[in-house]
């Protein structure tokens, strides 16, 4: 079984809600996976917004019901970590280095395009390769800099919308935007029938 672990920031709106519609989703499917959701800031209990248990309520998910601060058990117990935006997976991997293998933004993992796909890459590559330099006291290569600024001027935004604070309209689209994306994660996932 597949465990997906879903991330955003307070873990009261758009990561329960993909917990909830993944986790109804895949049932319909009929693919086995475990989801769960956590917050890079949440405060573990917290309710989730009434907009997201609302629209959770409307298409008859009621199992995700108080948030949870991210963890380092949370991200071990998962196959695949699931961030909803490049900020939060940058958290992910500043804080759970081991995770880089697995983790990804959740629109990122359901790029189908080579060349997205082979820039993203180069650009994991390249602020690696930054990173490592800093941390010796150096400077990152200019050319290398230039480079990340080409690259990410060309390459789509991975974000999801974030609704907090909006109405029950920007949280549908958030849903609309978390629920397309989650349609091509399970057709990525989903094993062919023999």
């Amino acid at each position: 079984m597949l465990h997906i672990l879903f991330v955003c920031t307070g873990n009261t709106c758009r990561s329960p809600m993909a917990e909830g519609l993944l986790r109804k989703l895949a049932k319909e499917r009929g693919i086995d996976l475990e989801v769960r959701s956590a917050g890079v800031s949440a405060i573990t209990g917290t309710s989730i917004s009434r907009h997201a248990a609302a629209i959770l309520q409307d298409e008859g998910v009621s199992d995700v019901a108080t948030s949870s601060q991210l963890s380092g058990d949370l991200v071990s117990w998962a196959d695949l970590v699931l961030t909803l935006t490049g900020g939060h997976k940058r958290h992910v991997l500043q804080y759970f280095p081991g995770s880089v293998s697995k983790t990804h933004t959740l629109k990122e993992f359901v790029e189908d395009e080579e060349t997205v796909g082979k820039d993203l890459q180069e650009l994991d590559s390249l602020y690696a390769q930054a990173e490592l330099e800093i941390s010796l006291g150096g400077d990152p290569d200019a050319a290398d800099l230039q480079r990340i600024i080409e690259i990410r001027q060309r390459i789509p935004s991975f974000d999801i919308s974030d609704p907090f604070g909006g109405t029950r309209d920007d949280y549908e689209i958030t849903a609309a935007e978390i629920r397309t994306a989650l349609h091509r994660l399970l057709d990525k996932l989903e094993v062919p029938r023999l």
